[in-house]
């Protein structure tokens, strides 16, 4: 009897153990297959003169900017995307018209496959435009100042698509090279039809259009097809503390035209972190692209930033 009392206590005592021990935690999953995060920016720059001998003129500006990351990756799979979307103004004191500095919309998606080592098949697409009209300026017969719209949202728009092979190293140096790629651009086809111009007494006159004297795209149309060879690479790095350097190149040549005349969009943004929310900003682009311009085009804008991730 008193053997059968002492099991049964080292019994209960056993199962009242057990009861206290806290369960083992499940492993919480700490990949996350999306991640995402993004950036608002505003670039503020003004100057004023007042009985200034060197001569100058008063005027105020400023950027917006927005750039926004949602990336995957799951085993071998990535698929990164990124929003870019910025405006600008200037307006001066004895301009009639206030004048974009920056007017940018741009979607780029990348879809990637693991291959071998740092190598992935990939599929890559782009689309850009800008946001609002655009406009030459000139001045009429009487001396004042006049614009004449020549760009509007979609005129020109750009859809770039193809499969390729990409490189990364890392998040800051990726290089992709897709040499069957189809490129789309859209135009207004109003701006591809023939129009009547006023000379300087007012006399109007109807100037034919030429073909691809808009962005390359033909009379009466508003799409041009090209399929081509496409490369684009990026590369951020820091030069010291707080200051980075990041250089974006995408080079394009249309196997249909011209294939030497290599299409070239390169940006340079140099960013001064001064704290949390305030960066000096230096950004730096030229585009060469024979059916806009025959010529490089270049932008250049450097001013303080106040910055707001979310």
């Amino acid at each position: 009897m008193k053997k059968i009392v002492l099991l049964s206590l080292f019994f209960v005592g056993t199962m009242s153990i057990w009861a206290q021990e806290p369960a083992a935690p499940t492993p919480a999953d700490t990949v996350k297959i999306w991640k995402s995060k993004g950036n608002f920016s505003l670039l503020l720059n003004q100057s004023s003169f007042s009985n200034w001998q060197a001569g100058g003129e008063n005027n105020i500006s400023g950027t917006v900017g927005i750039n926004y990351d949602l990336n995957y990756k799951k085993d071998d799979w990535s698929w990164d995307n990124k929003v870019i979307a910025s405006y600008g103004l200037v307006k001066t004191e004895n301009s009639s018209f206030e004048k974009k500095t920056d007017d940018r919309f741009e979607f780029n998606s990348l879809l990637g496959k693991k291959a071998k080592g740092d190598w992935s098949y990939s599929f890559f697409l782009n689309f850009k435009t800008q946001l609002t009209k655009g406009y030459i300026y000139g001045r009429d017969s009487l001396d004042r100042e006049i614009r004449t719209p020549n760009t509007s949202f979609l005129s020109p728009g750009y859809l770039t698509f193809g499969p390729g092979m990409l490189y990364q190293k890392g998040e800051n140096l990726k290089i992709n090279i897709a040499p069957a790629t189809s490129k789309i651009t859209f135009v207004d086809s109003q701006y591809t039809s023939d129009r009547i111009v006023y000379d300087a007494g007012g006399i109007p006159t109807l100037e034919p259009y030429v073909d691809g004297t808009y962005f390359g795209v033909d009379r009466g149309k508003s799409m041009r097809y090209e399929l081509g060879f496409h490369a684009s690479g990026y590369y951020k790095f820091a030069v010291m503390t707080n200051v980075t350097f990041e250089n974006i190149l995408t080079l394009y040549s249309n196997y249909l035209e011209d294939p030497q005349n290599v299409d070239l969009d390169y940006q340079l943004n140099v960013v001064m972190k001064i704290n949390r929310y305030l960066t000096t900003v230096l950004s730096f682009q030229t585009i060469y692209d024979d059916n806009a311009f025959k010529g490089f085009q270049v932008r250049e804008v450097f001013g303080l930033s106040v910055n707001i991730g979310f």
